[in-house]
């Protein structure tokens, strides 16, 4: 279950990280490495954690004109990482110029389209994440970034082999902090999700360890 784990480094400095992703290595395989910590350190926390023998979730939610979406995915590639983020709505170009542009690499990164953010809240969420999802699929995209609560209806339009990786987990002992479509761990894999990721329930929790050990009991 570690491997369906995916602990986000949302904090701003190397440091912080570097402590982090050597507590918790025993226990998790992927590590998120989003906006603030990538514009702090750059590729060298990337480099970090895949010498640790990691895998690197680069959410950078890249939404750009297509040539330089293009150019990012590559340099992504380049630096090793395994799965990296794209707004859905910066167009199906965009997207298929991040998948032709990684044709032929022996390794590449998973694209992920972000639909819509689970900080977000309103009832035709669910129905724009499905519009969403299918346009990612249609675009070559390996799958998407969405709530727990869209999942199943994702798993069903677009098939099981479309991805699926819910962000905005929060176990019930935890804060739900400025989340609002939020599941709990054993919720959002019942549903479906091949991922889940967990930041401040465990990167802000007294004991880091306890908390990561506590999650992979509720994923079993």
């Amino acid at each position: 279950m570690k491997n369906k784990l995916i602990v986000a480094l949302d904090v701003n400095s190397f440091k912080k990280a570097k402590k982090l992703i050597d507590e918790l290595s025993p226990y998790v395989s992927v590590f998120k490495v989003g906006n603030e910590l990538f514009t702090t350190c750059g590729p060298k926390i990337v480099n970090y954690i895949n010498n640790k023998k990691k895998k690197v979730f680069l959410d950078l939610k890249l939404f750009d004109i297509p040539n330089t979406v293009k150019g990012a995915t590559l340099a992504a590639a380049q630096h090793g990482a395994f799965m990296l983020t794209l707004h859905v709505i910066g167009g199906a170009d965009m997207m298929k110029e991040a998948r032709e542009v990684l044709k032929g690499r022996k390794r590449k990164p998973l694209l992920l389209g972000v639909t819509v953010l689970t900080s977000a809240a309103g009832k035709g969420a669910t129905k724009w994440v499905g519009k969403l999802a299918l346009v990612a699929k249609k675009s070559g995209l390996n799958g998407i970034v969405c709530s727990a609560k869209e999942t199943k209806a994702i798993k069903k339009a677009c098939g099981k082999d479309f991805l699926v990786i819910n962000p905005g987990i929060r176990p019930a002992w935890a804060a739900k902090n400025d989340q609002k479509r939020v599941a709990t761990p054993a919720e959002a894999v019942k549903s479906g999700a091949n991922f889940i990721v967990v930041g401040r329930p465990i990167t802000q929790a007294k004991n880091v360890i306890t908390a990561a050990k506590r999650i992979l009991r509720e994923l079993k």
